[in-house]
């Protein structure tokens, strides 16, 4: 792949090349923030210009939360449509979002990194670049299969997990900035929900109308409410959430590796 396009948001707050992909034989040779412009507002890039086994690949980068350089912006105020048609101006040939979740299943401790196989959105809210025409899009399969599929045995591998471990589950879109209830994660545990997150499943549908293959990458940074072992009724702080989050990037390096070769 020539031209990958990365989003991070409270799972990979920036993005630099460190001693995985120098490892890996990739060589940075090139680093430029730039800005550009959308209908939807302004999008800052940092655009990464690689070298791997003698050709050169391009890595745009894109923090979900980018906020004009002041605190990062609330999941429910990010506006997705300038985000997804940047990285698509920009060329992108597929993007791998990287995503913090609260895990429900037994199966998806903290620190497990798996992907998203289906999304569940029952919001309301709409994230579309069709508001003027009727344009239907089919996301009966929101992610990319084939990517999919490759990432697995790499997060298999590098996590050395077993042939038997599950490695893909259902997000659930909430509404945010507040995490959920007690209550609402039996709720959504019921309907079928493995993890929940504020902002992944906005993207994925943009990019199925911008025909643009996308795939999840997510991070388990804490058992969802009341799914604590021994403590059900634990508060959940953002900042621990976070500082989960970015302890398990080593795998998220590896999946990024795996699509620039």
């Amino acid at each position: 792949m020539k031209r990958l396009g990365v989003i991070g948001g409270t799972g990979l707050i920036n993005m630099a090349v460190g001693e995985e992909m120098q490892q890996s034989g990739i060589e940075l040779l090139r680093r430029d923030d730039v800005t550009v412009e959308t209908p939807w507002g302004d999008v800052p890039l940092t655009c990464m210009r690689l070298k791997s086994g003698g050709d050169e690949k391009e890595l745009f980068f894109l923090q979900r939360h980018h906020n004009d350089g002041e605190a990062s912006r609330p999941p429910h105020m990010i506006e997705h449509r300038a985000n997804m048609r940047a990285l698509a101006d920009a060329g992108c040939q597929a993007v791998m979002a990287v995503c913090s979740v609260g895990a429900i299943p037994e199966d998806f401790p903290p620190g497990k990194v798996a992907l998203a196989e289906q999304y569940i959105d029952f919001t309301g809210k709409a994230s579309t670049f069709h508001d003027d025409a009727a344009v239907f899009t089919s996301v009966t399969e929101p992610f990319d299969a084939i990517i999919n599929h490759r990432l697995c045995e790499v997060l298999r591998s590098v996590q050395e997990f077993s042939s038997s471990e599950r490695m893909f589950y259902t997000y659930w879109l909430a509404q945010g900035p507040h995490f959920e209830t007690k209550a609402e994660i039996d709720a959504i545990d019921s309907l079928g929900g493995h993890m929940v997150g504020m902002t992944m499943p906005r993207e994925a549908k943009l990019a199925r109308e911008l025909k643009l293959p996308y795939v999840a990458v997510c991070i388990s940074s804490n058992w969802a409410a009341g799914r604590e072992p021994g403590d059900s009724g634990a508060d959940l702080d953002h900042h621990a959430v976070s500082s989960q989050a970015n302890r398990r990037l080593m795998p998220v390096w590896a999946c990024m590796i795996e699509l620039l070769k």
